[in-house]
């Protein structure tokens, strides 16, 4: 179980950061024009907000000193 929180807290604190340097991103899908079976999209890159790969940070930090704190 120590193994699995250090592992988990590390894996949250590496996609945190990720995102809070601005590599953090994903594509949303909207459709202009649809007449019949034929229709137009567009497809949108938008940036993961910042204060969720800061919320990634701290609960990475949390999690990865509760498995290194824990006894076992």
């Amino acid at each position: 179980m120590r193994a699995v929180l250090i592992i988990i807290g590390i894996i949250l604190l590496g996609a945190g950061a990720w995102v809070v340097f601005g590599h953090g991103s994903y594509q949303t899908t909207d459709t202009l024009v649809q007449i019949g079976s034929a229709k137009v999209t567009a497809t949108h890159d938008k940036a993961v907000p910042e204060w969720i790969g800061v919320a990634g940070i701290i609960i990475g930090a949390v999690i990865a000193i509760g498995g290194f704190l824990k006894k076992g």
